[in-house]
Order: structure tokens, then sequence, then C-alpha cells
């Protein structure tokens, strides 16, 4: 047997040392603890409680509503058959402490505020759009619409005194805008934003300060304006001319200076309006948009693609100028406060709509403020640094939030 032989028997035979004794191991319920109880779902966030409560009669009547409308400073009176009646007060709805309003309720304090042939329309319509006074305490903008519960209605407190810009908190640069012998000027907002009231500011102005013919055309009539330096000439939709842009075309044969439009509703409208204001008078029309911006390129967008270089060479050479308003909640007391964007058609507004980089109008607006023009977001800014408004307010209805939350908060003393 050779040494290589006997060697690997050698080590073969040896025996393999003992391996150490195992650790226990520890069960599956040892190894992992008991997990938590996993804790309850958070509840579901309570509503806002009211800011105040309104109780009514059983046997509540409409005028009755309305009084306490505006005793309460509201803005709108909301009546839907199934629930009770409700208040918009600074801008939040309030349900009133009633029993909810049953279809011949409604129809019963509803209906005779209007003749059968109204009836008749909001039957076959829908809806129902017309104005309500109660002499000795204001006018109302009425709608009548029907719902899946039934009647609805909503009244919209129209002030009795038309208020001047100076009491809305409104730049200046209005009286100037509402001084322009011809162009559009467009003011524009959510619903409920203050824009009839922003025009019948600027009417009212005018209406003291030059001699013009104004002609106003609305659905339904809202601020009436005795003639004083003017010759103001109401018209509504639906009783004294078909539709807006019926009303419109009809002007340019009734000598006008001043054309008020309720709402540019249509493609129809604002190709009328733009026409009316190249004719040479000055056009103030509303739309709801909520920027300058936004506003050039509606009236653009509404017409077609064939029609719109046309368009905006016709836009760039009337436009005088763009009010966009918002109405926000006040930071420490009931009431609401106003936000403003103001856009002036200067040479350099004039040659970016006519080339289409409607992009770059938020920037000319914030250069402009030697000509009177204002920023949305520098607006915000300051009422937020005056304290009159929340930061989370201000950074809510900003245009641009990303660039409004930049701006480190500065504390409010």
């Amino acid at each position: 047997m050779s040494f290589f032989q006997k060697f690997t028997r050698k080590l073969t035979m040896q025996e393999e040392p003992a391996s150490p004794p195992a650790e226990p191991v520890a069960s599956f319920a040892e190894e992992i603890p008991d997990l938590p109880e996993a804790p309850p779902p958070a509840p579901e966030p309570e509503p806002p409680a009211p800011q105040l409560e309104i109780a009514l009669e059983e046997g509540y009547r409409l005028d009755d509503l309305l009084r306490r409308l505006v005793s309460e400073k509201g803005s709108d009176l909301h009546l839907s058959v199934g629930v009770p009646p409700v208040f918009r007060i600074h801008g939040d709805l309030v349900v009133s402490k009633a029993r909810p309003l049953s279809q011949e309720h409604a129809e019963a304090i509803l209906f005779p505020l209007v003749d059968a042939e109204r009836i008749d329309s909001l039957k076959d319509c829908g809806n129902l759009d017309f104005a309500y006074e109660i002499p000795d305490l204001a006018r109302f903008r009425a709608n009548y619409f029907k719902q899946n519960r039934g009647l609805a209605a909503v009244f919209r407190e129209i002030p009795s005194k038309i208020p001047t810009i100076e009491q809305l908190n409104l730049p200046p640069v209005l009286k100037n805008i509402a001084m322009f012998q011809s162009g559009l000027v467009v003011v524009t907002g959510p619903t409920g934003s203050g824009k009839s009231t922003t025009l019948a500011a600027m009417i009212n102005h005018i209406n003291q300060l030059r001699r013009a013919h104004v002609i106003t055309i609305e659905d339904p009539i809202e601020f009436y304006h005795p003639s004083r330096s003017c010759l103001i000439d109401h018209r509504e939709v639906g009783q004294h001319a078909v539709s807006f842009a019926d009303a419109l075309r009809a002007t340019l044969r009734e000598d006008p200076d001043i054309i008020l439009v309720g709402e540019m509703r249509d493609l129809e409208t604002i190709y009328n309006a733009i026409k009316a204001a190249e004719t040479g008078a000055l056009v103030f029309g509303t739309l709801h948009t909520n920027s300058a911006a936004k506003t050039v390129d509606r009236i653009i967008d509404v017409f077609p693609a064939h029609q719109q270089n046309q368009v905006r060479m016709q836009l760039a050479g009337t436009l005088q100028g763009v009010i966009s308003l918002q109405l926000l909640p006040r930071l420490a007391e009931k009431g609401r406060v106003m936000a403003y964007e103001i856009m002036l058609g200067t040479l350099g507004i004039r040659n970016v709509i006519r080339q289409g980089k409607i992009e770059q109008l938020g920037n000319l607006i914030s250069m402009g403020a030697g000509e009177g023009m204002v920023p949305m977001d520098r607006c915000l800014r300051t009422l937020y640094e005056r304290g009159e408004i929340s930061y989370d307010t201000a950074l809510a209805r900003a245009l641009n939030p990303q660039e409004f939350r930049a701006l480190r908060a500065p504390s409010v003393s």
C-alpha cells in the first residue's frame, strides 16, 4: 500500500467533529410579537355649524323671507321643494329652522309674482328669469326652475342704492376706463362675484360726468339708472328684445355711445359686441372667467378655428380692458372683500393678443403697475398682508399657487 493510500485511509477513518448543539428555535408565535389592534377609523368630520340660526314661522310668506334676507345682510334666498328655506349670508349657506317647503306651498308663494304666460313658459322650458321689487326695501333678481323634487327658486338682492367705485373699494383706474370713448371692456368672475354691481358703479360714474346715450341689455334688468347727464334706456331680454344678440344688432341703428351687455353668452353675442365696439361705441360685457388671460382665450375659442385669427385681430384692435373679480370671506369680521385683476389694452397687450401669445399677458400685467394694471395674485397678497383675508384663502384663489406659496408668508399682527 502506497503512502498516499495509507494517508487517505487514515483521514477517512477519523471521526468528524461533533456539531455544536442546535439552539432551540423559537416558535412562530414567540418570534413575532402580538400586533396591536388597529385603531378605530376616524369619525366623519362634522359639517361646519351655521354662523347663525334663522327660525321661521310655519306659514312663511315670500315677502317675509326677503325682508329677513335683507335684515341679515344676505345676498340670496333659496327656495326648493323638499327642504326648508336657505339663506346665503356672507357667502355661506344657512338652512333655516322651518318645515320643508311643499309643492303646494311653493306654488302659492311663487306663482302670484308672474302672469299665466310666464308660468306656461316655466312649465315648457323648465326655468324663468325676471325681477321682483318690494317697495321701500329692495329689488331682487329671480330665477324659477324645475328640479327633481319639484319647483325651486333663487332670489338675489339688487341694492336699491347704486354704490360708487369708492364704496366698492375698487381702484381709481376704473374711472378712467369708464371715460373711454370706444372699445370693449369685459368684467369677469364667477357667479356672485360683483360683476353687475361693478358695472352699475361704472355706469353711475358715466351718468354723472358724461353726456352720452347709454343702452343696457340685461336678463333681467337689475339696476335702474335715472337719466341724469346721460340718456339711459334699459332693455330686458324676453320683454323688450328676443335675445342679447338681436338687441345688440339693433343698437347699431339706435345711436348709442355706450352699450352694456348683461351676459356675452354665445358666439353671436360676442361677435356683435366686438362689431359694436369697432363702430365707435364703448361696450361693457361680462364673462364667467377668472383672469384676463382666460377671458381673451374664451372670446377667441368660442369661434370656429377658421375664424379665430380674424377675431384675434379684431379683439386686439378693440379691447380696452378686462376687470376680473372675486369675493372672498373676511378674516376678522363678517362679510366679504373684493379681490381684482385689472388689465388695460396697452400697445404691448394688443401686440401679444394679435400674435396669439396669450401666456405672456400675466407678465405684462405685472409690469404695468405704472399704467394702472393690477395682477390678481398681487391684490390677494395685499389683502393678506393687511389682515383682511387668511393665507389659505389667498392661496386657494391665487392664479399661480406655486409662485404664491413660494413667497414666505409674513406674520400678520
